[in-house]
Parts: structure tokens; C-alpha cells; sequence
């Protein structure tokens, strides 16, 4: 348990003293206070509070900006320490190479808990000040910050796969960048032209909520947009819970699988690494 805990804290003081994290974090703040500034309390059947359209905004940007973060954080942390040399020195350690990992991961992940923390909780202090907002809203609030968490911590383990198995730095901010452009904004453009090309009704509900399954971008806003009555009308996206396969306990699930499956795989392939 020390060593992780050695390796998570030597994570978080590099992350702090890297320039283009400290600014992510501040354009994350900066951001969200923004949009809730911004907002307006909506008028029409749906009665929303200012608190539940600000969520749904807050739903989409960590959408784009959460998995960058994560991806900065983590896309170099064995190939950089290998390009630099440093790795050789850690592993003469008394510390197991899983452990590096798992440490790394923890260390990147209290960095990203701090930037959801800075930029929407300093958003959920204004709604506190303003006394905007029922209980069930609330939880949604807390449910969006902690479910951006388990995004964040998707993202980190997808740029730890990328970097245990890329041999150069440079190598793996080309894929980090591909994949995130990927899986955040292609992915569902090709699901929407499978759809619209899809003439005969092959891609059933069913298909469909599992192709779904498979990006957690999608996983993520449908989870916080669907997961509440008031969130689904306030995103329009209320004819999504009507499959069982999108219910908000599986998706849940599925957001976990889709951190330990590449976490479990980084650790797998980093211990045959010959380094």
C-alpha cells in the first residue's frame, strides 16, 4: 500500500507543476462557472430549475473536456518516464510494476477529482447562496460530478493502454488525440449515418442500446440526461429509458467495466514490457 501511495502523491505534484494541466483545470472553472452565469431559469411545461438546465449544460461540456484533462494527465506516464530514463531507475525500487499503475492511477485521479471539485462545486455554492433547487436535483448535481469522475477515470486508464504499448512520446499524444476525437465526437456521427442509412430498420432498439454500450461518452450523457425525470425532459432525451439495456444501474456498471477492463490490460502488458 506505500508504494502506491508514494507513486500517487509523486503523480499529483508533477501534475501540478505542468502548466497545461493547471490551465485545463482553470478553463474547466472558468467554463462552468460561465455557462451558469449565463443560464436562464427556462419557462414551459417542463418547470425546470435554473439547477437542472446548469447540469445539462455541465452534462455536455464535461463530455469534451473531462476525458482531455484525463487524457493529459496520463497519455505519457510509462512512455515519458521511459523517453526520459526514469522508468529503469523506478523499477530498481522495491515497488511491483502494477503498483506503479495503480499508484499513477490514483495519484491522476485525485488531480481530477480537485478540478471537478474547483469547477462545479464553486458552481453548486451559487445555487446553495441562490436557494435554487429541490432534493431530487441535488442528487442529480452529485450523481454528474461523481459520474464525471468515473469518465475521467476511463480516459486515465485508456492513456495508460495507449502509453504502455506505444514505444515513443510523440507516438502516443498522436493516438491520444485520435482517440478522444474518436470516441467523443466521430463515434456518434458514424452511429448517426449507420441509422440514417439504415433503410431496411436493421439497427433494432436493442443493437442500438448496445453500440451505445460501447462508447462512454454516450454512456456518461445518457446516465445523467435520462437518469431523472426532470433531466430527460430538460435534454429532450426521454425515449431513451425506455430500454432496460440503458437503465442508469447498467450504465453505471458499464462506466466501471470500461475503467478496470483497460486498467487491467495496462497492468498486463506493462509486466511483459521489457523496458
Amino acid at each position: 500500500m506505500k508504494p502506491i501511495l508514494i507513486m500517487a502523491l509523486a503523480e499529483i505534484q508533477e501534475s501540478i507543476r505542468n502548466r497545461w494541466i493547471v490551465a485545463s483545470i482553470l478553463l474547466l472553472l472558468v467554463l462552468a462557472t460561465s455557462l451558469t452565469l449565463l443560464g436562464s431559469t427556462p419557462v414551459g411545461i417542463t418547470k425546470a430549475s435554473l439547477l437542472s438546465v446548469t447540469m445539462v449544460s455541465l452534462t455536455s461540456l464535461s463530455i469534451y473536456l473531462i476525458p482531455l484533462i484525463a487524457l493529459m494527465l496520463s497519455f505519457d506516464s510509462i512512455v515519458g518516464e521511459s523517453e526520459r530514463g526514469t522508468l529503469l531507475l523506478l523499477l530498481t525500487y522495491p515497488i511491483r510494476r502494477w503498483q506503479i499503475i495503480v499508484g499513477k492511477f490514483f495519484g491522476h485521479l485525485s488531480i481530477l477529482t480537485i478540478a471537478i471539485l474547483l469547477g462545479y462545486g464553486i458552481v453548486a455554492l451559487y445555487f446553495v447562496f441562490e436557494d435554487i433547487g429541490n432534493t431530487q436535483e441535488w442528487l442529480d448535481y452529485v450523481l454528474m460530478m461523481a459520474s464525471s469522475l468515473l469518465l475521467g477515470g476511463v480516459f486515465i486508464a485508456l492513456g495508460y493502454l495507449v502509453s504502455v504499448i506505444v514505444q515513443q512520446r510523440a507516438t502516443a499524444t498522436g493516438i491520444s488525440l485520435a482517440l478522444w476525437l474518436f470516441i467523443v465526437v466521430f463515434y456518434d456521427l458514424i452511429l448517426l449515418g449507420l441509422l440514417l442509412a439504415d433503410k431496411a430498420h436493421v439497427i433494432q432498439s436493442k443493437l442500438l442500446a448496445i453500440l451505445i454500450l460501447f462508447n462512454p461518452a454516450d454512456v456518461y450523457r445518457l446516465f445523467n440526461l435520462t437518469g431523472s425525470e426532470t433531466a430527460a425532459l430538460v435534454s429532450g432525451m426521454s425515449g431513451m429509458t425506455q430500454a432496460d439495456l440503458l437503465a442508469p444501474a447498467t450504465l453505471l456498471i458499464t462506466l466501471t467495466l470500461w475503467i478496470l477492463i483497460p486498467l487491467t490490460l495496462s497492468i498486463y502488458i506493462f509486466n511483459k514490457r521489457e523496458v
